[in-house]
């Protein structure tokens, strides 16, 4: 679904958005609604249009078709360096011979004299923000003395400097590793909360755009193939794609029929919405339940099982097809070790046409 609901007056207002470079199509009739102050994650793999689609908001590139509304204005229409909007790159791009303090007050500094804050205002505006970004007290540092983690909080500071109505972060994590990227999470979202903008994030990240958004939109070639909250989108996928890009999954071939799921004598009630005739059987795989061969499920062929501390990895075959299932090892049934013939019974499955179906 191109055009997701949001919270009335929407805020944000997207309709028709097509970009094209060349013969390649970076986005095509875009739609998207969100609300005021929402946090909006972009989520698609390389190459879907997201960096596209945040340059076109902060006025880099023009697009050949469509619309965009901000808060009753057409945004379009508004000069690059008046649409008020600050942007997070992935690379920080702080300014390397500028203490911390003179990188987050440079967008107030460079202003025409007659919108200038005075010198004492600007001060205090630094001060408050690098409170916000729990960076208190390093404004006389350089960039090169900061961690990745650091530089990144000043970036977004940097950009909340000048009072943004709209805040774009293109991938502001990637460089970072995973343990800070998920400490910087919550920060974020706390950041985002107490400067009451209305926030644009690109990720390619799944886990980060559910954990963070109120909305997250998914581009696929271009296109937003499903937007929506993230509970709402996880747990009723519009598409394979959608499923697959969501996180692990597991995928058996089936059949279904009079509101009925069968595969290789395993059956379930159908999701609302599954086609009738061949379909991909999609499940969670840690939502399923394990037993022994009387058990009902898929039939399965456990090939080698791995601890992750409380977790355990199930390397499976079901149907013939290599799985892997996870589950707490407090809750792994005795008969479910490796060389074991069990049955998997998906707890929440969905179903898609098959292919060429």
């Amino acid at each position: 679904m191109g055009l997701s609901e949001a919270a009335e007056p929407a805020d944000l207002q997207i309709r028709g958005l097509s970009k094209a470079f060349g013969r390649f199509a970076a986005l095509s009739d875009v739609a998207l609604l969100a609300g005021a102050r929402e946090f909006v994650a972009l989520l698609g793999p390389s190459g879907a249009g997201k960096t596209t689609f945040l340059r076109v908001l902060a006025g880099l590139e023009r697009p050949d078709a469509g619309e965009v509304v901000f808060q009753g204005e057409d945004f379009l229409g508004v000069p690059a360096r008046r649409r008020r909007v600050g942007v997070v790159f992935q690379s920080y791009a702080l300014f390397r011979h500028m203490t911390v303090g003179e990188n987050i007050a440079f967008g107030l500094a460079v202003k025409p004299r007659s919108r200038r804050p005075p010198a004492q205002a600007i001060r205090a505006r630094v001060a408050e923000l690098l409170a916000l970004v729990r960076l208190e007290g390093i404004e006389r540092r350089y960039p090169a003395q900061l961690s990745g983690g650091q530089r990144q909080r000043v970036a977004l500071a940097r950009a909340l400097a000048i009072e943004p109505r709209m805040l774009l972060l293109d991938e502001p994590f990637g460089a970072l590793d995973s343990q800070v990227r998920r400490e910087l999470r919550r920060w974020l979202r706390e950041a985002h909360d107490a400067a009451g903008v209305t926030t644009v994030f690109v990720t390619h990240d799944q886990e980060e755009a559910l954990d963070l958004a109120d909305r997250v939109a998914i581009l696929k070639d271009g296109r937003i193939v499903q937007s929506g909250a993230p509970q709402a989108i996880y747990e009723a996928p519009a598409s394979a794609f959608v499923y697959e890009f969501l996180g692990p999954f597991c995928r058996v071939k089936g059949e279904a029929a009079g509101g009925r799921l069968s595969a290789a004598g395993w059956t379930s009630p159908a999701p609302a919405g599954a086609p009738a005739g061949p379909v991909e059987v999609y499940f969670r795989p840690d939502e399923v339940e394990l037993g022994g061969e009387g058990a009902p499920g898929l039939q399965a062929l456990v090939r080698g099982a791995r601890w992750l501390g409380t977790d355990v990895r199930l390397d499976c075959e079901i149907m013939g097809a290599p799985a892997e299932l996870r589950r707490p090892a407090a809750t792994l049934p005795p008969e479910v070790t490796p060389g074991a013939r069990i049955r998997v019974r998906p707890l929440r499955p969905m179903a898609y046409a098959a292919s060429g179906s």
